[in-house]
């Protein structure tokens, strides 16, 4: 048979296909068709009810709900606490993921199963076992508010317990990209001399740096929207340690939903805004890694 024969087209078929080449799923309008649709039931329309119902507000009522000095109290306490816990997570996150990919040790399988504890623990009880734990009679408390550190009932609590729910998301996104990653490389650059940091800072990070934005990303947006671990230890003082998501509780309760609504829209804005920077400082990431 000759090379002209085989690769003569198949009669029947469209040119650039083959047999045997027929996708497993169905073809993209149908696909894209059925995401849309499910996105809009989930996100889209619950998302659009919010707004809509901001919108029985007046101007001058819409700003006095969102900028109100307790409003404005409990969004620097909210998104400060999160990013501040979104940055220890990326820290500490990294090393969890080193130490779990590179390191044999035993009882691996238990921290590495620790890790995923805060996605199965339900949020209430992570705040009761904070609280019992850093409150001033608690395990640990007891020994700090002599010194004059205390934690529960304080904005400090609320860090600590963002901590501790946003921990995983980190980890668990870096942790397969470390995997993958080549210690060839690495063992290369040792050898043509560079340092443990520059190793570190020119090899390994610009590999990771998407992943740990994205884990970043995740834990922040995880923690802006926390409230079961955070009520039982932030003590919830207005104006101290009383978070967005307590305000719009409250506002509800009292039945002013369109108040409520506000309030939510503000924190739908502001976390869309940063969530869209940093995808955008990722993208940018990845295209400077593609291109060096």
């Amino acid at each position: 048979m000759s090379a002209a024969s085989i690769a003569a087209p198949v009669p029947g078929l469209a040119p650039g296909r083959r047999r045997g080449s027929k996708r497993v799923l169905p073809g993209f309008n149908i696909t894209l068709g059925y995401t849309v649709l499910y996105l809009s039931l989930i996100v889209l329309i619950p998302l659009s009810a919010l707004v809509f119902k901001t919108f029985t507000l007046s101007w001058d009522q819409f700003w006095a709900a969102i900028s109100s000095p307790r409003v404005m109290a409990s969004y620097r306490l909210t998104f400060g606490a999160s990013f501040i816990a979104a940055v220890v997570n990326t820290v500490f996150g990294l090393l969890v993921a080193w130490v779990l990919v590179r390191y044999e040790f035993p009882g691996k399988k238990i921290v590495d199963a620790l890790v995923d504890l805060p996605f199965a623990l339900p949020t209430a009880v992570a705040g009761i076992s904070l609280t019992a734990l850093l409150a001033g009679n608690g395990w640990v408390g007891q020994y700090l508010e002599p010194l004059g550190i205390k934690l529960a009932f304080t904005p400090n609590g609320v860090v600590i317990a963002l901590i501790f729910i946003g921990l995983p998301f980190v980890v668990r996104t870096v942790q397969p990209v470390l995997e993958d990653n080549e210690k060839e490389l690495e063992e290369a650059a040792m050898c043509l001399g560079a340092t443990r940091l520059q190793t570190f800072t020119k090899v390994i990070f610009p590999a990771i740096a998407p992943a740990l934005l994205t884990g970043f990303a995740m834990a922040f947006a995880r923690a802006v929207g926390e409230y079961g671990s955070v009520i039982f230890i932030a003590g919830n003082m207005p104006m101290v340690s009383e978070i967005t998501p307590l305000i719009i509780i409250g506002k509800l309760e009292q039945y002013d939903y369109a108040g409520a609504t506000a309030v939510a829209v503000v924190m739908l804005v502001i976390s869309f805004v940063l969530l869209l920077v940093i995808n955008g400082l990722q993208s940018w990431q990845r295209k400077r890694s593609g291109g060096t």
